[in-house]
């Protein structure tokens, strides 16, 4: 493959890398100040970085039916972002990742609900498939070694990737409406305004100790927001669905290194029938299946 698939390739394995990484940042900073004020403050210093870069580019206001698109798509990262990181406080990175992959099945349920796609055989095989995966995973879990606590972060996760599948509908349209920089930074404002509704009740300003967790994290999220929607402005999401499933090796790598977590033969199974699920599903595409668009590109 050759020429600009694969620079995006290359963008948007760096993209996912970065983004995992970010992961593990934020459940270090979130098992201490909580996932909600982790989010928050990530948020507040990715807008005054993005807002400072946007603002030198001296940008025209978009549109009225872009800067919609941009606040639809802010409302289910608001509600994917905070389930999500919720959820990894109390899961390991590697069984939330390979849970989250279920998204792309989901979103083909969703594109023939809501667009009228066809769905043939392949999609049904492929999406039983993948449901077989997270029987697997959620069954190595719950057999082992639980608490309440994980079983509700496992159901936060699977949430979460419910409604990033409602996301990924609009994804792509986003990324040909708009240009990186202008979906950084309009994304991370909207949600950042959406979940300071309940400041009132939960905020609380992180200590010293916490911020540069929150500054790395805000660093990682830009730079692989940018690298992400570069590369899915360039490529079909077919094209790149391979590279998005090596998030599940930097989830084990970071979880391991960072929190001592150990990948379980469960996690693994059940990734490998969920991944095989989602190229199955989107082969039949022919270049159009929705593929696992990180979810930096949405947080």
């Amino acid at each position: 493959m050759r020429g600009p698939h694969t620079v995006a390739l290359a963008a948007a394995a760096a993209g996912i890398a970065l983004y995992a990484i970010m992961d593990a940042v934020m459940k270090a900073v979130s098992i201490e100040i909580g996932a909600y004020n982790t989010l928050v403050w990530r948020l507040g210093v990715a807008v005054l970085l993005t807002g400072a870069v946007y603002a030198c580019t001296r940008p025209t206001l978009p549109s009225r039916s872009t800067m919609r698109v941009h606040f639809g798509r802010s409302i289910l990262v608001a509600v994917m972002a905070i389930a999500f990181f919720w959820g990894i406080v109390r899961v390991p990175l590697a069984e939330a990742i390979a849970l989250s992959f279920i998204a792309p099945l989901i979103a083909l349920g969703l594109a023939a609900l809501f667009l009228k796609e066809s769905i043939n055989a392949q999609s049904v095989w492929g999406s039983l498939l993948g449901l077989a995966g997270v029987a697997v995973v959620v069954a190595g879990r719950i057999g082992g070694t639980h608490s309440e606590d994980t079983v509700l972060g496992m159901a936060a996760v699977l949430f979460s990737a419910v409604v990033y599948a409602m996301n990924l509908v609009v994804a792509r349209h986003q990324a040909q409406l708009a240009k990186p920089l202008e979906i950084a930074f309009f994304q991370n404002m909207f949600v950042l305004g959406l979940l300071a509704l309940a400041a009132p009740w939960w905020l609380a300003v992180p200590a010293a100790q916490h911020w540069p967790g929150i500054g790395a994290a805000a660093l990682l999220a830009i730079t692989s927001l940018l690298l992400l929607s570069w590369a899915y402005a360039r490529a079909e999401a077919q094209i790149l669905l391979p590279v998005e499933y090596t998030a599940f090796i930097w989830a084990s790598l970071m979880g391991w290194w960072m929190f001592g977590e150990k990948v379980t033969l469960a996690t693994i199974a059940g990734t490998v029938l969920i991944v095989a699920g989602c190229v199955l599903a989107a082969r039949k595409k022919g270049g159009h299946g929705a593929a696992p668009e990180a979810e930096a590109a949405l947080t």
